[in-house]
């Protein structure tokens, strides 16, 4: 299965212990710098130190993730948030790459799921991640 994760969903994954399943994982080209944010903004809070960020970055920069962003998905993108009315691309952005490249869409940010609505299958966070045999 092709997966579309979004920021949020990879800098979890990035924090998560258990081995990742055999999924092909996809995401917008600016994915990784919009999870760096996300680890910025908790850095910033207090909820994470410099020590924990080098071996966070390191991981978030190793889930193996394709990152596409090409002309059909732009344009589809910018209908999606012409259409919808939405302030800006990013979340458009993501929902063309996981409508024309993915399988379904992980995330947990109930403003997404609800975009994603009739543009693509929304998937449980734990999909990702290698069954537990017990």
């Amino acid at each position: 299965m092709r997966y579309a994760i979004d920021a949020a969903t990879l800098v979890a994954l990035a924090q998560d212990d258990r081995p990742l399943a055999n999924h092909r994982l996809v995401g917008p080209n600016s994915l990784r710098t919009r999870a760096l944010e996300i680890v910025l903004s908790q850095v910033r809070a207090g909820a994470l130190d410099e020590q924990d960020v080098r071996g966070l970055h390191d991981r978030i920069t190793e889930i193996p993730v394709r990152l596409l962003g090409d002309r059909v998905s732009r344009g589809r993108a910018w209908r999606l948030a012409r259409d919808a009315d939405w302030p800006d691309l990013q979340d458009a952005e993501l929902l063309a790459v996981a409508s024309l490249q993915a399988d379904a869409l992980v995330t947990a940010d109930p403003d997404l799921i609800a975009k994603a609505m009739g543009v693509v299958r929304v998937a449980a966070y734990d999909v990702l991640f290698v069954p537990d045999p017990a």
